[in-house]
């Protein structure tokens, strides 16, 4: 098992992000898909037709946003804490995630940086 820790910069205040993350209309208009999410603890969410899937454990209105991913049978789960941190003119953006499967670490590093975090920046850059 692997950890994922980066930070980014996004061109939009934290309120704007953290809605854009946690509201389902409005993760289709970055990425594209639709998605199922409810900003509710202990609720299951699915973005990219099913290529991302977990559930909900904690949110942070504007801060945080904790999920668990699955990657079928694991003895550990597997963790994404999203935190927002108000940066100037930006926001930074710090995503860890733990306990990736060794055989999935190259492609969700590749997908945070070019799927997920990617189609933020391209939404919000063009925006």
């Amino acid at each position: 098992m692997k950890d994922f820790k980066k930070y980014y910069s996004i061109p939009v205040e934290p309120e704007i992000l953290y809605a854009a993350l946690v509201n389902a209309h409005t993760i289709k208009l970055w990425s594209g898909e639709d998605a199922i999410m409810i900003a509710e603890p202990n609720t299951e969410f699915e973005l990219w037709n099913g290529s991302i899937c977990g559930m909900n454990l904690e949110f942070e209105p504007s801060k945080k946003i904790v999920q668990e991913w699955y990657f079928g049978e694991q003895e550990e789960p597997s963790i994404v804490t999203i935190k927002l941190h108000e940066d100037k003119k930006n926001t930074s953006l710090e995503i860890r995630h733990t306990n990736i499967p060794n055989e999935a670490y190259d492609d969700i590093c590749f997908g945070w940086d070019n799927a997920y975090v990617g189609a933020l920046l391209s939404f919000y850059n063009e925006g």
